[in-house]
């Protein structure tokens, strides 16, 4: 009988706090020091009145810049860019453009869960003791939920039906502007992966691979940062045959999946989606899997991927079959620079 009473006020005083301090998006680091390289993460905490979320936009607020999204198993991702309304001394570099918004779509976070959106960043010319708004939109099919009211000087946050999640600006200016460890972004390197080829020069060489007519070649996985849960892989797959196969999908023992991607440009906005049908590998034919295109996505990595590591990693066709590689593990940016 005490047991019944004490679980009946134990889901009392969770209903009162899950409809009060959890009802809100909000950040899970309320905190950051100026000019620093910083984590931003949006906690979800339900959907739109009872639906799930398939959609949550972020706009990102002057003040943040060089942003790079964590990939979310099971959701397209998408980045759109523009102009800063300042630009952005970027140690010595001048940067005028960049990511202005993210969008993580098509997705599905039932009501019953909560989740954790990330993205990395660079806080630059904010104030101590100012506060950055990252303006947030869930979409629930045709349902939204706007999290984007900011408080007026001498106003209370805490007031406001539906604030922005705010990071409030506070502490000591990094002594080492120069350490960039805090970009690191696992496969997500949207500044370097334009670079395929120096970060291959960088990479250790993969023993090739025959399975039937195909052959794989120059695979390498990018190094990861401790505590990064995503990283990601590229490969060459040749198909010497008469017949075009598929790569359906991949795994290995270090991660709990790995997806399919594809990444591309369509206009100012950059979208990376999964492939649920495989990647098309044609007769006669190459497929690279490079930075800035097709490439693996190894999510819920166990341990991060380090620099001088083979990681088995087990590639099933649809017509040869499957395969085991062992890929080594390259430097995380060009030449073995930390910058991603």
């Amino acid at each position: 009988m005490n047991t019944t009473r004490i679980l009946v006020m134990s889901s009392l005083l969770f209903a009162a706090m899950s409809g009060s301090a959890f009802a809100h998006v909000t950040l899970v680091n309320g905190t950051a020091k100026p000019e620093s390289y910083t984590v931003v993460q949006l906690q979800v905490p339900h959907g739109c009145a009872g639906k799930p979320t398939n959609e949550v936009r972020v706009t990102l607020p002057e003040g943040f810049y060089g942003a790079k999204p964590q990939p979310k198993a099971g959701w397209e991702l998408e980045i759109i860019k523009g102009d800063y309304a300042k630009p952005y001394d970027n140690h010595g570099t001048k940067v005028s453009s960049g990511p202005v918004e993210i969008r993580w779509k098509n997705g599905n976070l039932p009501d019953d869960n909560y989740d954790v959106f990330a993205i990395q960043g660079k806080i630059a010319g904010v104030a101590d003791g100012a506060s950055l708004a990252f303006k947030t939109i869930q979409v629930c099919g045709d349902a939204t939920e706007r999290w984007d009211e900011v408080a007026a000087p001498g106003i209370d946050p805490h007031s406001l039906k539906d604030p922005a999640p705010l990071l409030k600006i506070a502490g000591e200016k990094p002594a080492d502007e120069m350490d960039h460890s805090a970009m690191g972004h696992g496969a997500m390197n949207h500044d370097a992966m334009g670079q395929a080829a120096a970060t291959d020069a960088a990479a250790p060489a993969m023993k090739p691979v025959k399975l039937g007519a195909l052959s794989l070649s120059a695979g390498y996985l990018k190094a990861m940062l401790p505590g990064q849960p995503v990283g990601g892989g590229y490969v060459t797959i040749a198909n010497g045959g008469a017949e075009a196969d598929r790569l359906v999908s991949a795994s290995t023992p270090r991660s709990g999946t790995v997806e399919l991607h594809e990444m591309s440009m369509n206009g100012d906005v950059m979208v990376m989606r999964p492939l649920a049908n495989g990647i098309e590998i044609p007769a006669g034919a190459a497929v690279e899997l490079k930075p800035g295109g097709l490439h693996l996505m190894f999510m819920k990595v166990k341990t991060p991927f380090a620099k001088g590591d083979t990681v088995p990693v087990t590639f099933v066709f649809e017509k040869a079959g499957t395969v085991e590689v062992e890929m080594p593990v390259a430097a995380a940016g060009p030449a073995g620079h930390q910058h991603n």
